[in-house]
């Protein structure tokens, strides 16, 4: 189908489609090549920038009109971006352009180019998304690290917590002192582990394990603080505290899995399966503590 030619309004919808989700493109990865400080970065999304504005003018041609971008997904993205990573935001609107490139083989044989613009497109963004080098990533295992001790120890640590002492602020004191003390422990571990290996960044993977730690500490003891201190809101907290853990578990996973294509479900499972199995372990032994030690709070 060459300029000029006329087109059904199936064929007329999807190619205006096609034109706001380039637009989208354009403008989102214009707006970031402007805001990111690492020079390698800014010239790879400034280059995905015109690779969607030629095929933007592509589908224009056939069109014969100008299209809004939709700007919701740009602002979405943008913030996605500058809150929670380069390489996920890209990577989770990498997932939503899949029905795109599949959109542009369904009309193949009435716009033979679009076969190849779908290719291209495929194969460039890869290239280019294989350039980006973003710190964060790099600190994931020192993220990891922290985030799943902390999981696995501190849930483990509040359940037997609560069936022992079965108060509280009682459970949320002493969640917390064990929690930055066991932080402060990972951390320099990790440093000194990263030293032993003449890492250069011995001290930032140590900052990120630390953080990781005191930001999960922080969130799981949050419903001892808020709820009332005795009675069964003691279990409710707990639950919450666990159904926190869950979350957390999830959304980290999430974020990994977007971020480096690995599998959610298999990782979920695995850190899911290990921290509450944990918490388990530690309702038993905070109910044999209680009835050895005669402890009532």
């Amino acid at each position: 189908m060459g300029n000029g030619a006329t087109m059904d309004a199936a064929l007329a919808k999807k190619v205006s489609g096609f034109q706001r989700d380039e637009i989208t493109g354009f403008i989102l990865y214009g707006k970031l090549s402007k805001v990111i400080k690492d020079a390698n970065n800014a010239k790879v999304l400034a280059d995905m920038a015109q690779a969607e504005k030629q095929h933007y003018e592509f589908w224009k041609s056939l069109s014969g009109r100008d299209e809004a971008p939709y700007r919701g997904l740009v602002f979405f993205y943008y913030w996605c971006a500058r809150i929670l990573g380069l390489t996920f935001a890209l990577k989770l609107m990498e997932k939503g352009e899949k029905a795109a490139i599949d959109g542009y083989r369904a009309v193949s044989h009435l716009v033979p180019e679009a076969e190849r613009i779908g290719r291209d497109e495929e194969e460039h963004e890869d290239s280019l998304m294989a350039l980006i080098d973003e710190e964060r990533l790099a600190y994931m295992g020192s993220i990891v690290l922290g985030l799943n001790d902390a999981l696995v120890e501190l849930t483990g640590t509040l359940a037997g917590l609560t069936f022992a002492l079965r108060n509280g602020p009682l459970v949320a004191i002493s969640g917390i002192i064990t929690g930055i003390a066991a932080a402060f422990s990972m951390a320099a571990s990790d440093y000194l582990a990263s030293k032993a290996d003449e890492d250069p960044r011995a001290g930032k993977s140590a900052l990120y394990t630390g953080v990781a730690y005191l930001v999960t500490v922080v969130l799981l003891v949050l419903p001892y603080l808020v709820l009332p201190r005795s009675g069964s809101w003691i279990f409710i907290s707990l639950a919450i505290t666990l159904a926190i853990a869950v979350a957390i578990i999830a959304a980290f996973n999430f974020y990994l899995a977007v971020a480096k294509d690995l599998n959610f479900k298999r990782r979920f499972g695995e850190m899911a399966g290990i921290s509450m199995g944990v918490s388990a372990f530690s309702f038993g032994v905070g109910l044999i503590v209680r009835a050895v030690f005669g402890i009532d709070v």
